[in-house]
């Protein structure tokens, strides 16, 4: 679609389908903007051109070259030919002249909106130039300002510098002068010519010359570099810092040796072992003065080694610090906290261990004990049994069971130290009477020091005889009430489920004997049952709550391990939130596996509990790794003659009954009213498992006479490292008791005489004392032996020797005819004449 041309040639078309658009009708160009300290910036101009449009008779818009005037003249021509117009554009519709007409409308508004823009932007642009002309007028003046106040200052310090001058040069012709007047008055010869005074020396030009010089020096350096700081100045001012450094030199000068003295002193606490980087950390000094104190005392080290305490005490006290010597066993200072007040205690559930010889009905007396819990028979039996649980009866009294298969777990405890079992009852069957393994549980709990309830079962079978059984108890001093006794018995029946309500009201009355009462208002305190791993939960130990009460999210530590609560299971496999006193619970969110006996103690944080970890673990390493050859007969000789075992324990094992006997009699005969043999166990048969425990937790050493250990029994033993001596002579295993208790005799000493020496001449040294020039007359004279001062035959000192020299050099010891050095530790009195006795303690074994 096109129109025709106009009078100018152009013509107003469609370029494009279905869009109208006017050709460009802007001519562009570029404009270079200069700013302030030398910028630049070129700008982009558009040259814009006005364009008249006039409106013919029939409504088409036509461009008008001339501006408005030429478009004014030409309308009413236009207007008179548009009637031809019209007549030639008849093929125009008006929706398309209305078009046309709405198209340049919005033309000419893009233009007026364009022109406004401009207008704004060199608005804007000039109030810009006028803020930036009146900054910089601002800067200028403050500049001229900041110059004037300058140079005032600069000239009212020449005028101080210059009047100081003068007045010190007036203060020197004054003392010249009462100098001179002095020296004429104190002149004694009248006739002598008076010495003239001597000028006053002018230093005012030479002052005044040497100002000026560095003056212009100061010029010549600052006319060196140019800068904002210093423009317009004619001299350098010396920096803050420059200031700074030359008061801190004076004060130093100044002060001498005060430093020292104003020194703050620190209170250091020192562990057992500690880094030269955490000990200067702790003193607050430099890394690098504690190891050049170290290398003066002869010990070449870095900031990361590690010293002992002994040593890092010398470097604190050396460096004018104050030492406070800890261990590292502190850690475990308070851990179980204060104990309990009365007033906080509560009646808690007494805890049983079941204990017996094998089929005497211990398994199925804790099954029928287990079916009369009014709980459990609510809750439809037993969902899983962990090693522990609690027993409520129908009068609301609990009870918890511990079931410990042998003896091993009950001996582990009171390994330990333990104290978890606070009943045991020992089952005895009624038709076979006491056993081996009934002997003993019985030492067991009474090495536990644990009342005892004897349970005599399966009275329901034909050949039972209780009385038989009461009868045999006797020979083990297990005597029961029905003979006079204080120890209580039940007869039961475990597979009859018979008189089992007696033998948990029998426990009650026991326990209520006991006053068993527990704070439950405070951290938990309990005792680890077993312990295992499971796939999916972890390590998981069951535990008994002493005291306390363990809840969810407390961090605790048990044994050498750590750990926080992330659940807790009961014996009905229930999930809870808290366990109290006496209680049995499955603990989950340990860091490893504790071992049966482990206490278990809740502490207030993280750190506490990795703490006492970390110095459980390195103390079980060291006493592995000291212990690994304990068993050894040789080393027990060596502890027992350092005093380290007061009381030799013994376990005898033997072919018969009477070599058994023949052994204890020995040994009683051995024995002494300040030394003895205690025999922990004598029976008949090979050494097994249990014997291995006993000994282990005893500290004990097994003699084995004609019977050796079986299989499992030395494995046991070669791995808890329990001694094991085989006889066939009675003498031999008497002959090593004998001396063992001879090494539980106090020692004898006695003193050797080694020589002796006269002192033929003292001297004086500081800081060191006095010393002897000695003559040794008889014997020899060692180092580090005990002496006795003699004077006129009176012994008037008693003591150690300091040092002994020959010469200049330290020797061991002198002979006698020879002359030498001696002074003694803390005593200065020596005297020419005086003798010296030496002698040495020599230890005498006694022997029984």
């Amino acid at each position: 679609m096109t129109d025709k041309k106009g009078d100018d040639g152009k013509k107003l078309s469609l370029n494009k389908p279905g869009k109208l658009e006017l050709k460009k009708t802007v001519d562009a160009g570029q404009v270079k903007q200069s700013f302030s300290h030398g910028r630049s910036k070129s700008v982009a101009v558009e040259v814009r051109k006005k364009r008249t449009f006039v409106q013919g008779q029939s409504g088409r818009m036509s461009e008008v070259r001339g501006g408005e005037k030429a478009a004014a003249e030409q309308a009413p021509v236009q207007q008179e030919a548009a009637p031809q117009v019209e007549a030639g554009d008849q093929h125009l519709t008006n929706d398309e002249m209305a078009k046309r007409a709405q198209v340049l409308q919005n033309a000419k508004k893009a233009e007026e909106e364009a022109a406004r823009e401009a207008q704004k932007d060199a608005e804007a642009r000039a109030k810009r130039e006028k803020a930036d002309a009146e900054r910089r007028a601002k800067e200028k003046a403050d500049e001229e300002r900041r110059a004037k106040a300058e140079a005032k200052a600069k000239a009212e310090k020449e005028a101080a510098e210059k009047k100081k001058v003068q007045e010190d040069a007036r203060r020197q012709a004054e003392k010249a002068q009462m100098a001179a007047q002095r020296a004429e008055k104190s002149s004694s010869a009248p006739a002598a010519k008076k010495p003239e005074a001597k000028p006053a020396p002018k230093p005012k030009k030479k002052e005044v010359k040497k100002q000026d010089n560095n003056k212009r020096d100061d010029r010549r350096r600052g006319k060196g570099k140019l800068s904002v700081a210093n423009f317009g100045e004619e001299q350098r001012q010396r920096s803050l810092a420059s200031v700074k450094r030359a008061r801190q030199k004076q004060k130093r000068q100044e002060g001498g040796g005060q430093s020292d003295q104003n020194k703050q002193k620190r209170e250091v606490t020192l562990p057992d072992h500690i880094t030269v980087q955490e000990l200067a950390n702790r003193m607050s000094e430099k890394a690098a003065v504690v190891v050049k104190t170290l290398m003066q005392m002869g010990t070449m080290v870095t900031i990361n080694q590690t010293i002992d305490a002994d040593t890092a005490q010398i470097v604190v006290e050396e460096l004018g610090h104050v030492v406070k010597r800890v261990s590292d066993a502190d850690v475990e200072v308070d851990l179980t906290g204060p104990d309990d007040d009365d007033a906080d205690m509560i009646p808690r559930a007494p805890i049983v261990t079941v204990m017996g010889h094998v089929d005497h009905g211990k398994t199925s007396l804790l099954d029928a004990l287990r079916e009369t819990d009014v709980v459990d028979k609510e809750a439809g039996g037993i969902t899983q049994h962990i090693g522990a649980y609690q027993v409520t009866m129908a009068s609301g009294a609990k009870i918890s069971f511990v079931d410990t298969p042998g003896h091993e777990a009950f001996t582990a405890m009171r390994a330990r130290g333990a104290e978890l079992t606070d009943i045991v009852i020992l089952v005895v069957a009624a038709d076979d009477g006491v056993m081996p393994q009934t002997i003993e549980a019985i030492r067991h709990a009474k090495a536990a020091e644990v009342p005892i309830i004897v349970a005599i079962n399966k009275i329901d079978k034909p050949g039972a005889d209780p009385t038989r059984v009461r009868t045999e108890l006797l020979q083990h001093e297990i005597q029961v009430e029905s003979m006079g006794g204080d120890v209580m018995d039940v007869e039961v029946s475990a597979k009859q489920r018979l008189n089992l309500e007696n033998l948990e009201e029998t426990i009650l009355l026991q326990a209520e004997v006991l006053e068993l009462k527990a704070n439950p208002n405070r951290a938990a305190e309990g005792v680890v049952v077993e312990a295992k791993q499971e796939r999916g939960r972890g390590n998981i130990a069951t535990v008994m709550v002493q005291r306390g009460t363990l809840n969810i999210g407390d961090i605790f530590v048990v044994g050498s391990e750590w750990g926080r609560v992330r659940a807790l299971v009961n014996d009905h496999g229930h999930h809870v939130k808290s366990s109290g006193p006496a209680t049995p619970v499955e603990v989950l969110g340990l860091q490893g596996t504790p071992a049966a006996g482990d206490q278990l103690i809740v502490v207030e944080s993280e750190a506490k509990a990795r703490e006492v970890s970390e110095y459980r673990t390195n103390k079980d390493k060291a006493a592995k790794a000291a212990a690994s050859g304990r068993g050894t007969l040789e080393e027990l000789f060596s502890q027992i003659a350092a005093g380290e075992v007061k009381e030799l324990p013994v376990l005898i094992k033997g072919d018969v009954q009477g070599s058994i006997e023949a052994l204890q009699g020995t040994f009683d005969k051995l024995g002494r009213d300040d030394v003895k043999v205690k025999v922990l166990h004598g029976a008949v048969g090979a050494i097994n498992e249990s014997d291995i425990t006993l000994a282990r937790a005893s500290n004990a050493l097994i003699i084995g006479f004609n019977v050796r250990a079986n299989p499992q029994a030395r494995e046991l033993a070669k791995r808890d490292g329990v001694d094991i001596r085989y006889y066939s002579i009675i003498y031999d295993a008497a002959d090593d008791v004998k001396r063992m208790m001879s090494g539980l005799l106090d020692p004898v000493y006695q003193e050797k005489f080694i020589g002796y020496a006269e002192i033929r001449e003292t001297f004086n040294i500081s800081k060191i004392g006095t010393i002897a020039g000695c003559m040794v007359t008889e014997g020899v004279v060692k180092r580090g032996a005990k002496v006795r001062l003699l004077r006129d035959n009176v012994v008037v000192h008693d003591g150690q020797l300091g040092q002994l020299k020959r010469f200049k050099d330290d020797v061991k010891e002198v002979k006698s005819g020879f002359e030498c050095g001696m002074s003694f530790e803390n005593y200065n009195d020596l005297k020419v004449g005086d003798m010296i006795e030496c002698f040495e303690m020599e230890q005498i074994e006694q022997e029984i």
